[in-house]
């Protein structure tokens, strides 16, 4: 991938809002890191094109049944579509950027 790909792939992520919800249960120290780990993620990649709604699933339980929510904390990306989840404090900041589609999978070579 080249230079103008890497680009060309932010440039078209730009202009969209990013619907962000994160699923948690109560205010454990696991949904405190995710929830940080997912602004500073934000802020840095997708400043003032994001916002973030967090779901306690201790409150609100029959919303796992709902939206399918396995494991806690659960981040789903509702927009853009098409919709992605990912599970875990979201401590992987390339895996959280890849797997958002923010930035682009880097070949292994």
């Amino acid at each position: 991938m080249t230079e103008d790909d890497l680009s060309n792939f932010a440039n078209t992520k730009e202009s969209e809002l990013w619907q962000l919800r994160l699923y948690v249960a109560g205010q454990t120290p696991k949904s405190q890191v995710a929830f940080a780990n997912l602004k500073n993620i934000c802020e840095e990649h997708l400043h003032g094109q994001y916002s973030i709604e967090i779901i306690d699933l201790s409150k609100q339980p029959d919303l796992a049944i709902e939206y399918n929510i396995i494991a806690l904390p659960t981040l789903v990306r509702k927009l853009p579509l098409p919709i992605k989840k990912i599970i875990g404090d979201l401590s992987n900041r390339e895996k959280v950027l890849v797997r958002l589609e923010i930035i682009p999978l880097r070949n292994q070579e």
